[in-house]
């Protein structure tokens, strides 16, 4: 049976092998295609500037450092993400407090209408 999700590239930013293989496994039955995860800042960086993928969801803390330059070049491709973290959305710069956030523990349909969000914001 397809879905809204069916063929849907997704990049995952997550340094937590247990969070990570759940994200994997929560898209991978709705039908994306997942790139990662990914677990370090520099491997993250180099993907959001290559990876042809439709969105991402980006953990806000990669082993004490902050996945930020992922969101900019994300940003600057015009590439729509979701920041999870365990900690309050207050923990966002500025420039991306308008950035949807869902905080850890989530449940899987909570993960999969942020990313319909994403792919279909007027929806």
């Amino acid at each position: 049976m397809k879905t809204r999700f069916d063929g849907l590239r997704i990049l995952v930013v997550e340094d937590e092998y247990l969070v990570a293989s759940l994200i994997q496994d929560i898209l991978e039955m709705a039908g994306c295609v997942v790139s990662g995860p990914i677990p370090r800042l520099t491997e993250a960086v180099d993907a959001a500037k290559v990876d042809a993928c439709d969105a991402a969801v980006l953990d806000v803390n990669l082993g004490g450092n902050r996945v930020f330059p992922v969101a900019e070049v994300l940003s600057h491709r015009h590439i729509p993400f979701i920041f999870v973290t365990g900690y309050g959305g207050g923990n966002l710069p500025e420039e991306h407090h308008s950035r949807p956030t869902l905080r850890k523990p989530f449940r899987n349909d909570e993960l999969l209408n942020a990313i319909s969000a994403l792919i279909n914001p007027a929806v």
